[in-house]
Formats: C-alpha cells, sequence, structure tokens
C-alpha cells in the first residue's frame, strides 16, 4: 500500500472517531484547502519568475548584508 494511500486510510479511520457535528467542520476545511490548491498560482520553474511583473522579487537577498541589522535589539528594544 503506497503511503498516500495508508494517510488516506488513517484519514477516514480519525473522520469516523468524531461526533457527527464536527463533520461540517472538517468539510469546509477540506474545501477550503481544494480551494487554494485551485488558486494557487502555477510555478513551473525559477524562469517563470520575472522581477518586471513582481517587484519584491528584486528585492531578494537585499538585507543579506550583515551591517543591516547589527544593532537591531538595542535600536528598538534599549539597553
Amino acid at each position: 500500500m503506497s503511503t498516500n494511500n495508508a494517510l488516506k486510510e488513517r484519514l477516514v479511520e480519525e473522520i469516523v472517531k468524531l461526533p457527527d457535528e464536527r463533520l461540517e467542520e472538517v468539510l469546509d476545511f477540506v474545501e477550503s484547502l481544494l480551494r487554494k490548491e485551485r488558486e494557487a498560482p502555477v510555478i513551473k520553474n525559477e524562469r517563470e519568475l520575472d522581477p518586471d511583473k513582481d517587484p519584491i522579487l528584486k528585492f531578494i537577498g537585499g538585507v543579506s548584508h550583515g551591517s543591516l541589522a547589527k544593532d537591531i535589539d538595542k535600536e528598538l528594544y534599549g539597553a
């Protein structure tokens, strides 16, 4: 049996143990996961990442310079 099938069986076993009034909540959660899955953008590879379309991509690595965070705790919290 594959790991996915075993996991699905375990989920069913656990769901059966729930009181009936909680089943609606489980269904809502599963449906929200499925909705997120459908709405999530699919990025097949890094070449689809375009800094001209997503400005945050231009900033990646912008804080890798160590001195930017030097003494940040003192600045934020004093002492």
